[in-house]
């Protein structure tokens, strides 16, 4: 887990780097730094799942040494590229980027007992919290007190160590009692992407369809009081408290479904424009909301991992990844859309409303094959 979170850290600290370097250094607008940033989590989405298939097929070591010599090359070359070099280089980088997120949940999969894996998976959900509080601050401070171009090549070098303590480790992707189960045909994809699993990744990208337009228009709103300074602290407090509901659910022995918590996520989040006065007030008011942030993070691990069978469970793990960054991608042009519109309040409305949209799309999808099955059943035992 020390692995994982340190692995991480250059992953949250891409965007913000990224951005300054475009938006300082080649003198481009923010829209040029959002493109680059767009292609490289459009060619991640694409990237997830087939490289999870593969860490399925060759094992972790392979897959682990190409991302890294790739992302390692990238970004220590990020630079010295060209606006138009650095935004056709930007997808195939995301595709081939270290899949830390799946990886870290395929190893937990394997080392911890089904009975355990909620607690282990809360786990990983508070590291990924403490990453954000980390990475992206180191990425700011190199930046801007030293210089872009250390900031680009140290998390280049930083992929390059995580890429070599992997290979070294090559901890377990499947548990003990797998790993013989696993050596026979693959089973085809029709067998295991289920309705079920198709909601659980529906209701995932929910989540994320939330969380940033929550983070937009937390910004939004600060931004229209001109209270823009407070950002950091505002979102400090957001992840203490999706850091204390991912203790709190790990903690208990049961706890809510993920559906039920990502509602949560969603209802919670409506009222916070009402809020907007002052940071103070802001930052309270997302309290509730980002209580349930971690625990339907984690929630959502615990459901791919039990549905997915351990032969393919590289594959549905990136696909949960691909469902969060669609989730991301979708999220962020509709609610700043709502806000450009009508106001930041509205924002808030607008995130929790299209969350619990998606999540009813999973719902009905299941309840359909749910439906499905006995009327397929009984034209069956008539036939």
């Amino acid at each position: 887990m020390l692995l994982m979170f340190f692995a991480r850290v250059p992953m949250t600290a891409m965007g913000i780097t990224l951005t300054l370097h475009v938006v300082s250094d080649l003198g481009r607008g923010y829209g040029a730094a959002g493109l680059v940033g767009t292609m490289t989590m459009a060619g991640s989405a694409l990237g997830a799942p087939l490289l999870g298939r593969l860490i399925d097929r060759h094992g972790l070591r392979p897959v682990v040494a190409g991302c890294a010599v790739v992302s390692c090359a990238y970004w220590v070359s990020t630079p010295h590229l060209p606006y138009l070099a650095l935004l056709v280089a930007a997808f195939p980088a995301g595709m081939l980027a270290v899949p830390a997120g799946s990886i870290a949940r395929q190893i937990l999969t394997a080392l911890v007992p089904p009975e355990r894996r909620r607690a282990a998976f809360s786990m990983d959900t508070i590291s990924v919290e403490t990453s954000f509080m980390i990475g992206p601050a180191a990425g700011i401070a190199l930046a801007t007190q030293l210089s872009s171009d250390l900031a680009l090549t140290s998390i280049g070098m930083a992929f390059a160590l995580v890429g070599i303590a992997l290979y070294t480790m090559n901890p377990p992707i499947r548990a003990t009692n797998e790993v013989q189960a696993t050596t026979g045909v693959r089973p085809p994809i029709r067998s295991w992407l289920s309705a079920r699993l198709i909601a659980t990744l529906l209701i995932a990208c929910g989540a994320l369809f939330v969380l940033i337009g929550t983070e937009l228009a937390a910004l939004a709103a600060l931004r229209d009081s001109g209270e823009v300074g407070w950002t950091g602290l505002v979102i400090a407090v957001m992840c203490a408290a999706s850091l204390v509901g991912g203790v709190i659910h790990g903690a208990v022995r049961r706890s809510l479904s993920q559906l039920t918590l990502m509602i949560l996520l969603a209802v919670l989040v409506l009222p916070v424009g009402l809020f907007e006065g002052s940071w103070w007030l802001l930052a309270l008011a997302l309290i509730p909301t980002n209580l349930a942030c971690a625990p339907t993070l984690a929630a959502t691990t615990e459901s791919v991992s039990s549905l997915a069978p351990a032969a393919v469970r590289g594959e549905a793990m990136g696909m949960q990844d691909s469902a969060t960054r669609l989730g991301i991608a979708i999220g962020n042009p509709v609610v700043g859309f709502v806000i450009d519109h009508s106001s930041p309040a509205m924002g808030f409305v607008a995130s929790g409303l299209g969350g619990l949209a998606l999540a009813a799309c999973g719902v009905l999808l299941q309840r359909g094959a749910a439906a499905g099955k006995p009327a397929a059943l009984a034209s069956a035992v008539r036939e």
